[in-house]
């Protein structure tokens, strides 16, 4: 059987698979050996998913973009670009707290710009949804900092990540808006490489500026195995898994599934560390799984009135 309903289910359950994979991607990065560039590192994750997604991309391919559409490509890879840029750059001056905090806001301000650029319709069901799920997320991030929210602040390094945030929410509404306006072609593995392509070109650029290519030489087989692993997985899958369902879901709806990721991320700390499991846990955890179950129940029509 196919329909609607079941490209929404199967987007759905895409992007469960998308926050597991993401979620999974954090440890994984911390076992890279420490004084390697980021930026750099980004830059050959995103290489290795575009390469992985070349035959998909060729067999989908019939012709070479149009202006427009490459344009568009362009934008989409400079928001890759503004948000693993900030990431890196606000990592050195702002807490994990802070960071985590603020990351929260990328689903409301999907369905915000989504908005503005009519690829959102008004859904006050939706719209509570996204808030209970922020809350959850606010809740974990109060738990892995111990029941505390005292580090928070407000300053340039704040402000610069957010703005990373605002280009992360960018991403599948310029996605939504090419789709709805005949501008971005209906193959989901298409649209996945070429904006892969021209983040890694972005990313790249501004890791040969900010950053020592040099430090690439400490880069050992292990460290290698790793990128590789990120490449294919937490890259090509993740963006493909995502680019899939912003064909039937809202950027809203695709964006609120980050929510999951520390709740992935708190299991894989259970298991690893049993000794930090506490109630504080508890009340974004049950918050986060409701949010999107009451995602996952949601109909077409409630979604877009």
């Amino acid at each position: 059987m196919s329909g609607p309903g079941t490209a929404r289910l199967r987007a759905h359950l895409g992007m469960l698979l998308w926050a597991a994979f993401v979620g999974l991607s954090f440890p994984a990065v911390g076992l890279l050996s420490e004084g390697l560039p980021p930026l750099l590192l980004t830059a050959m994750r995103f290489t290795v998913a575009a390469v992985a997604l070349v035959p998909l991309a060729w067999r989908q391919s019939d012709a070479w973009p149009a202006a427009g559409t490459l344009a568009l490509y362009g934008a989409m890879g400079l928001c890759l670009a503004g948000f693993f840029g900030t990431m890196f750059w606000a990592a050195h001056r702002i807490t994990a707290l802070s960071m985590a905090t603020l990351f929260v806001s990328v689903p409301l301000l999907a369905y915000c710009l989504g908005r503005l650029l009519a690829v959102e319709q008004r859904a006050g069901r939706l719209l509570a949804i996204l808030a209970l799920g922020a809350l959850g997320a606010l809740g974990l991030a109060w738990a892995e900092n111990g029941g505390d929210f005292t580090g928070m602040r407000i300053g340039l390094g704040e402000v610069g990540f957010f703005l990373g945030c605002v280009a992360s929410a960018l991403y599948p509404v310029l996605t939504k808006w090419g789709l709805a306006h005949g501008r971005l072609p209906r193959q989901a593995g298409l649209r996945t490489f070429w904006s892969l392509a021209a983040g890694a070109l972005l990313i790249g650029l501004m890791g040969v500026v900010w950053e020592s290519p040099a430090a690439l030489l400490r880069l050992r087989l292990a460290d290698l195995g790793l990128v590789i692993y990120l490449g294919l997985f937490s890259s090509a899958m993740t963006f493909f898994l995502q680019q899939r369902a912003t064909a039937t879901l809202t950027p809203g709806a695709v964006t609120a599934y980050s929510y999951l990721v520390p709740f992935v991320s708190m299991i894989v700390l259970f298991i690893q560390h049993p000794a930090r499991i506490s109630w504080t846990w508890m009340p974004g955890s049950v918050l986060v799984v409701l949010a999107i179950v009451l995602l996952l129940l949601q109909s077409p029509d409630a979604a877009d009135n």
